[in-house]
């Protein structure tokens, strides 16, 4: 047992370099994720989602967390009919990634044993599909060139809106996620990081069209690779934090596929690389060297995620 994983929020103290990637990156989240409704009045889809998820999904692994890391969270997240009044000024600037982004994390907060029942979940499916398009496909408000940590994209938005409705009733969504899945085999996909989210949206299934999708998406991934490990958002991008996060949590959804272990184990390096002495990484931006404390901390969820999912897999250099 860790004993960092239990220090009082007010009073968390750095970890050094030699402690273990994940246990720094979870104590920097533990510290962060409940700060920003106690300071600023309101629930955020940075620290209430993205960095939420990662602590849920770090209890789900039985890391001991102390209650009140996750405590607020867990209260906002079933209580779906109140996400579009966050408690900030207007609610949230796009309400429909707002629905998917806490929605997520209501699904890992559930699958944590942190919210009980479904009722919670059903409803917040029924709000995440007010938002699908004709095409199939969930996107943010406005044009995105492409996606950032807390900005998602329309392929990761869709990944994680069709991952809600799965969890909650397949059956009752069947046309919804039949929309989405014809949307995620046909879109044509340029960017590393559309690669990796429709990856994860398209895992197990393994019709014809899915599969060519599929072995387009890790042959683009496979390119985008940097020397050093890691990805940018295009194949020729420098790598970054968040995309690298996401590529890897992409790559350990597919099966024995040929040398993706070892591009796992050369991402998986690059995070913890790149990763600060307080535990966080520097936020991924677009474009990039920008400053934002809310892309800051999403990035800080799904690296924490990518390392939580990646810790303990064997080289196969």
């Amino acid at each position: 047992m860790n004993p960092v994983l239990f220090i009082p929020l007010a009073g968390l103290v750095l970890l050094s370099a030699e402690e273990e990637p994940e246990a720094r990156a979870v104590a920097f989240l533990v510290r962060e994720v409940p700060s920003w409704s106690v300071e600023n009045k309101c629930y955020s889809c940075h620290n209430n989602g993205d960095a939420a998820r990662a602590l849920y999904h770090a209890i789900r692994l039985g890391r001991p967390l102390p209650a009140r890391a996750l405590a607020e969270t867990s209260r906002w997240l079933a209580r779906p009919d109140g996400w579009d009044k966050n408690g900030g000024e207007g609610g949230p600037s796009d309400t429909g990634l707002a629905r998917v982004q806490f929605a997520a994390a209501l699904v890992d907060a559930l699958d944590a044993g942190a919210v009980k029942g479904q009722k919670a979940l059903l409803r917040a499916a029924e709000l995440v599909a007010e938002h699908q398009k004709e095409d199939g496909s969930w996107r943010p408000d406005g044009e995105v060139i492409i996606g950032a940590p807390a900005t998602y994209g329309a392929c990761l938005m869709t990944y994680q809106a069709r991952r809600v409705l799965l969890r909650a009733d397949p059956q009752r969504h069947r046309e919804a996620i039949a929309r989405a899945d014809r949307w995620l085999r046909q879109v044509e996909v340029k960017s590393v990081l559309d690669a990796a989210a429709v990856l994860l949206a398209l895992a197990g299934n393994d019709d014809a069209e899915a599969r060519t999708q599929r072995r387009h998406c890790l042959e683009l991934i496979r390119r985008g690779e940097s020397k050093d490990g890691g990805w940018g958002p295009y194949v020729t991008s420098f790598p970054e934090p968040f995309d690298t996060a996401v590529v890897l949590l992409a790559l350990t959804a597919l099966g024995e596929e040929k040398d993706v272990a070892a591009m796992i184990e050369r991402g998986r390096a690059y995070l913890i690389r790149t990763q600060q002495e307080d535990g966080s990484w520097r936020e991924t931006t677009r474009p990039a060297g920008g400053e934002s404390y809310a892309q800051r901390i999403s990035t800080c969820g799904w690296a924490t995620l990518a390392l939580l999912a990646t810790q303990g897999r064997p080289s196969r250099k």
